[in-house]
């Protein structure tokens, strides 16, 4: 029986760094709407739904799911592990895709080489997969080559009941899927994958480009980062199906594009929302 995939993309209003930045407009279209119609381009997934959270704040992105026919489930405010949970329980998944909001130019093929790793050559017919937890990208202390933006990250429904259930450190929780991989030693297989097993015994693959571009920043976290959105998108005369090898054309030729978000740094494994502390 053909195993159920569900990618679930999480997004909320109360950005620490550039609040209502999924609502917020590149080319005619909410970030929102942008990273839902291009994830849903991935043939290897059953359904996508956007998790966002019951907080007030997040009223009109709940709101405006319903306006626009995206399935959508509302959650925990900072324990994002457990809005994935409960989402992915709630839609009988069997696989399932972490995407976030703020990555408006996710590549669907790239979703389909993650996913395809995880189900294996057997499809997971069996119920059975080689690994837990496949990702195109890993934090630091591990190196990534895929741009900041095109990040993937699956796992099969049975260990993410698992971290749900023992996951207790904030990071853990907020970040939704480090529990897998945290600690884990990988070996190269080959230039484009690495394996290992972590300390709490998830069988983990890293995929990686041949060429290394994991310095490129494509994702939505700040102010200049929605300009050098909004510049990418105003190149390509209002389509919205351009991969993300023609976004690096794109960059390599006009690289004062890059430039407008050079020296945004990025959050780290540690970064967590020191708001979701004051509540406890």
């Amino acid at each position: 029986m053909k195993p159920k995939v569900v990618a679930i993309i999480q997004g909320r209003m109360s950005s620490s760094r550039l609040p209502g930045k999924i609502l917020a407009d590149i080319a005619g279209q909410p970030m929102l709407t942008r990273v839902y119609v291009r994830t849903s381009r991935a043939t290897t997934l059953d359904e996508v739904i956007f998790a966002t959270t019951t907080d007030a704040s997040d009223d009109p992105v709940a709101e405006y799911c319903d306006f626009s026919g995206i399935p959508h489930t509302r959650g925990s405010l900072f324990d994002v592990l457990d809005r994935y949970y409960q989402t992915a329980l709630q839609a009988k998944a069997d696989v399932v895709v972490r995407i976030t909001a703020d990555c408006p130019v996710i590549d669907p093929e790239l979703i389909d080489n993650v996913v395809n790793t995880l189900l294996g050559e057997s499809g997971m017919g069996n119920g059975k997969s080689e690994y837990d937890f496949v990702c195109n990208r890993l934090p630091p202390p591990w190196t990534r080559t895929y741009p900041i933006g095109l990040d993937v990250e699956a796992c099969t429904f049975k260990v993410l009941k698992k971290a749900w259930k023992e996951a207790k450190e904030p990071q853990h929780r907020e970040h939704a899927m480090p529990y897998f991989y945290e600690g884990v030693q990988l070996a190269t297989v080959n230039r484009q994958l690495q394996t290992g097993l972590s300390p709490r015994g998830f069988n983990i693959a890293l995929l990686h480009h041949t060429t290394d571009f994991g310095d490129y920043r494509w994702t939505v976290d700040t102010p200049e980062d929605l300009e050098f959105m909004r510049e990418v998108y105003s190149r390509f005369d209002g389509r919205d199906d351009f991969t993300w090898k023609e976004v690096l054309d794109l960059v390599h030729d006009n690289p004062e594009l890059p430039k407008i978000n050079a020296d945004v740094q990025h959050k780290t494994l540690k970064d967590i929302d020191k708001r979701a502390l004051k509540r406890k």
